[in-house]
């Protein structure tokens, strides 16, 4: 990726979300940078088009409201405006008490209507299922089936671009998801992205044929330990991941295809 000054690319991607966008579980040549789904749906777009500018504003730990508001400022002040923009979140908010689904769509469609009314296309996504490997799945299940469904009328009702990552059946397999059990590993990120790219007609990698995972009591004891221990206190304390974050690309990058 090469930072410009001025931008000449005629398609213009923003990536708006948490951490499911940021591409935690998918770490780059550093482990602090995460390259993720969007990144792959950037270079996806980029080998379809000839070239593009891409930004990713998400942030983990981020609640959909700073994302529908702080973050598509943030688009809409990028000179040139985005073209396109993938819109997700919501899932920090699902793993909250007192969940307040209605709000959370009203919230999502106020986000959608100033990116059309700014010209710039939304691609809303409801995020994989975690609630798989995770304590309380059926509720966090029921939270998620029922923003996907609402989320899924609302693109219809705009006449905008859905992808529902959450009900694809192959991305809720444990080999999909990393150790941590709340963000994709690589081969979810991958699968994500193929999701995007099929809805934008843009051809892609196919999938790899991955081994049957299958949690253990081991892996369970680990992971209560490691992940789900430490995500419990910041709960408590009213800490988050998102304290002291900014977005990864917070500016245009301009993407070549690959090869080039």
């Amino acid at each position: 990726m090469t930072q410009q000054n001025q931008v000449s690319a005629t398609v213009r991607y923003v990536a708006l979300g948490d951490s499911f966008t940021e591409g935690v579980g998918d770490p780059a040549l550093d482990a602090e940078v995460m390259r993720g789904w969007a990144d792959l749906v950037a270079d996806g777009l980029a080998a379809h088009h000839g070239g593009i500018a891409y930004a990713n504003l998400a942030i983990r730990g981020k609640l959909l409201e700073p994302i529908v508001t702080a973050q598509i400022d943030q688009a809409l002040a990028l000179d040139p405006l985005p073209t396109i923009a993938t819109l997700n979140g919501g899932g920090n908010d699902m793993m909250r008490p007192g969940m307040d689904a209605a709000t959370l769509i009203d919230l999502t469609e106020q986000g959608a209507r100033r990116l059309l009314d700014a010209g710039v296309q939304p691609v809303l996504l409801a995020g994989a299922d975690p609630s798989g490997g995770l304590p309380l799945r059926k509720v966090l299940h029921t939270r998620g089936s029922q923003l996907t469904v609402e989320v899924e009328k609302l693109a219809r009702r705009l006449g905008v671009p859905f992808v529902n990552a959450f009900a694809d059946d192959q991305v809720r397999a444990p080999e999909y998801w990393s150790e941590d059990r709340l963000h994709l590993n690589p081969h979810g990120h991958r699968r994500v992205a193929n999701l995007v790219l099929d809805t934008l007609g843009v051809e892609h990698p196919e999938d790899p044929v991955l081994a049957p995972l299958r949690y253990h009591t081991t892996s369970h004891v680990r992971f209560a330990r490691v992940h789900f221990a430490p995500w419990l206190g910041r709960r408590l304390t009213g800490r988050s991941s998102a304290d002291g974050r900014t977005g990864k690309h917070v500016g245009w990058t301009e993407l070549a295809p690959a090869g080039r």
